[in-house]
């Protein structure tokens, strides 16, 4: 699926409450501040896994995925990076076989 491209900085403003934010998916949305190529396939990825997932259960795990790293680190990016979701998305955010965007 495609998702829907949306440029916002001042939604991501408001959804970056701890750290700025660059991207984020909302599915079938990907909001992003400015059109990068490398940003969008990795949000693009998220839109692939929320499919894999049936959506909601994704946004299950990614939260308990990172609440659990939360503790664990106590540190936010950590935490962060270390959502299997996301390690997969970074991996994969250059591959451009693998996205359905084309800019």
């Amino acid at each position: 699926m495609k998702p829907i491209i949306i440029y916002s900085n001042k939604f991501l403003d408001k959804a970056g409450i701890f750290f700025r934010i660059g991207g984020i998916t909302l599915f079938p949305f990907v909001i992003v501040r400015h059109p990068s190529k490398k940003l969008i396939n990795h949000e693009t990825i998220h839109i692939q896994q929320q499919l894999e997932l049936l959506v909601i259960p994704f946004y299950i795990l990614y939260g308990l995925m990172y609440l659990f790293n939360y503790i664990k680190y106590r540190d936010i990016n950590k935490a962060y990076y270390a959502i299997p979701f996301e390690k997969e998305a970074y991996a994969n955010e250059e591959d451009y076989d693998l996205s359905l965007i084309h800019i």
